[in-house]
């Protein structure tokens, strides 16, 4: 076949191609986490409504999550700009497929892996494609997504298969308009009986296969876990009981928790030095040479008789109250250079600060060592069926046939305003963050992560048992869908160490599967322990958490979410976002307020709180008032 770039180039005799001075190899190793150049084209052709640009848009969220630069070019959005002017008549959908090559040979030479979802129903134009990105020796794959025309007409998603069936469309293709079958592509995608992840997958499958990019983790892997396999547990248990030991505190069972169930991956116990100078400095660890976000250290302090003691061993069992937990092995022992750590995670070494009063509570010498837990973690409280692993949010998740995952934390009770963030169809509102997943994002089952934080709070904070009744009445009442939630306990401990923790919190829900983090108002903010410190009276600054979350690094799979202000809207007696234009309509409620109220056994204004959300609050709050 003669080359349409070529003879595009001969035909316009004062143009001539100017050479780059940056090589592909310069540029891949500037482009994307994962260096090396990978430029190349995957063009995805069948009928409308196959699947071609769910599947290009999910291949590319997956490269990009890895790191790998990829874009898709969708045949509605280049013919909305580049390609306004052209119909479907045969020579129009020729130079609409032409100048689609031409961009993406472009866009696959700066070394971006481009996806092209084109009907493209003639041979001839895809050869063309082809032919466009050999000239310029670059990769060029043809992906047939295979699906029977009554599958994609029963789909007809946009309401096209109906239209020319009427007469409203002509030239439709699958109906007046033949489609021609790719004679030898480079891989066949059929998604009838399949899922997008399915899908997606054997695309990944072909880049991995022509060392496009190199084995990705596969989204349905297991999160590493730190538990003894069952095979062994008897024998664990056994060696556990004849090595020197260390008890440790109920905090520490909590982190222990944490590394075991694969929130602080790719943590394989407690901190050695090296890992927490990392975390202390960078804020990040290095692993394979990537950056993975770890911005608060998991450590275990240890006293200095216990290190004397312990120093030598090549294993020490943790225990609490005699009970042994875990073993640690290859310990390194290093200084709790106490001051210095409150300093970098916490911006003050004020003893108000109950995490930092704890801290310099501690032992003088920090012990890291990978773990082996000899079993699962239970609190026995009545809440264990709530603290999900990972893995376990991952698979209910898989089972809710959830496209998207957005998780919010929160250590408060939820009242309207919240849900006002975070809920669908329930019904008092039509939620932000979930209409714009479905309307601008185009998921079409996107699920709520309801995060609540169940490690130690401060004393004042609303016990984690009264947090989950209201939090169960919030979706009893539909202020939440049901059947779009997962409600679950994150067995971390509270901090309050603001920007840092933060970071910390959307990390762990990207280990459990999140795509998209909601970061609150002040998240992990504190009083400032001498209040007039600050204009404020904050230890942090309210907008930090959130601006400091969209500028971290090593959350490439998540995306952030900040939260829009929310305040009872005295007109309209409803929480509603916010509006500046009219603030004299709207009353913040504070948290303070909040208790006051319930402990005088008022109830706070219509709208504010579901009435059964805010009973489970007025009870425990006036329990304590009569303590």
């Amino acid at each position: 076949m003669e080359n349409p770039h070529k003879k595009m180039m001969t035909s316009c005799t004062n143009v001539s191609e100017q050479a780059h001075h940056v090589s592909r190899t310069k540029r891949g190793q500037a482009i994307g986490h994962v260096r090396g150049f990978r430029g190349c084209t995957v063009w995805l052709t069948g009928l409308s409504g196959a699947g071609k640009t769910s599947i290009a848009f999910q291949v590319e969220a997956i490269l990009v999550d890895h790191g790998i630069a990829a874009y898709g070019l969708d045949g509605d959005n280049v013919r909305s700009g580049l390609n306004c002017n052209l119909g479907f008549s045969k020579e129009d959908r020729k130079e609409n497929i032409r100048r689609v090559a031409e961009v993406a040979k472009l866009f696959a030479d700066s070394g971006q892996i481009c996806l092209c979802s084109f009907v493209s129903p003639f041979e001839e134009d895809r050869q063309m494609a082809r032919q466009i990105h050999k000239a310029s020796d670059l990769p060029f794959f043809e992906v047939f997504v295979d699906t029977p025309l009554n599958v994609c007409e029963a789909r007809d998603t946009k309401g096209l298969y109906k239209k020319a069936r009427q007469g409203a469309i002509k030239g439709f293709t699958g109906i007046d308009q033949m489609y021609e079958r790719p004679i030898n592509p480079d891989l066949v995608v059929t998604t009838e009986n399949c899922t997008l992840e399915e899908s997606a997958a054997t695309v990944i499958d072909l880049l991995e296969k022509q060392c496009i990019i190199p084995v990705l983790p596969k989204p349905t892997a297991p999160i590493r876990e730190l538990f003894v396999p069952e095979s062994r547990i008897a024998s664990a248990k056994a060696e556990a009981d004849t090595l020197q030991s260390v008890e440790i505190t109920k905090i520490d069972i909590q982190w222990l928790q944490i590394l075991a169930e694969g929130w602080a991956l790719p943590l394989t116990g407690f901190m050695r030095e090296s890992q927490y100078l990392q975390t202390q400095h960078l804020k990040c660890l290095l692993e394979g040479g990537k950056e993975v976000n770890q911005s608060i250290p998991i450590v275990l302090a240890i006293s200095t008789t216990d290190k004397l003691r312990l120093e030598g061993h090549s294993a020490i069992t943790l225990r609490y109250k005699n009970k042994a937990l875990a073993i640690l092995r290859r310990p390194e022992f290093y200084f709790h250079r106490k001051e210095e750590r409150c300093g970098w995670q916490f911006g003050t070494n004020n003893l108000g600060h109950p995490y930092v009063k704890m801290i310099y509570e501690s032992g003088d010498w920090l012990v890291g060592g990978d773990i082996e837990v000899l079993e699962r973690i239970k609190w026995h409280d009545g809440l264990d069926i709530y603290r999900l692993t990972p893995n376990e949010i991952r698979a209910k998740c898989r089972k809710l046939k959830a496209d998207a995952v957005f998780a919010f934390q929160l250590r408060n009770p939820i009242h309207n305003g919240h849900a006002l963030l975070m809920q669908q169809h329930g019904t008092f509102y039509l939620q932000d963050t979930k209409k714009r997943l479905l309307e601008e994002r185009g998921f079409k089952n996107p699920v709520l992560l309801l995060h609540p934080l169940g490690g130690w709070t401060k004393e004042d904070d609303v016990p984690l048992h009264t947090r989950i009744m209201q939090h169960k009445a919030i979706l009893e009442e539909g202020v939440l869908d049901a059947n779009s939630t997962l409600l679950a306990i994150f067995p971390s401990p509270m901090m309050y160490a603001g920007p840092v923790e933060v970071q910390w919190h959307a990390k762990a829900r990207m280990n459990a599967g999140a795509n998209f983090y909601i970061v609150g108002r002040d998240p992990a903010g504190i009083p400032h322990p001498n209040k007039k410190a600050t204009p404020d009276g904050n230890l942090y600054d309210p907008t930090h958490g959130a601006r400091v979350l969209s500028m971290a690094r090593g959350l490439q799979s998540l995306e952030i979410i900040p939260f829009k202000v929310a305040a009872y809207d005295k007109k309209n007696k409803k929480m509603s976002f916010f509006d500046l234009e009219r603030k004299q309509d709207f009353d913040f409620i504070s948290g303070t307020r909040m208790r006051d109220l319930a402990k005088a056994g008022k109830c706070p204004p219509d709208g504010f709180m579901s009435p059964k959300a805010w009973n489970v609050l007025a009870q425990y709050y006036q329990s304590v008032n009569k303590d």
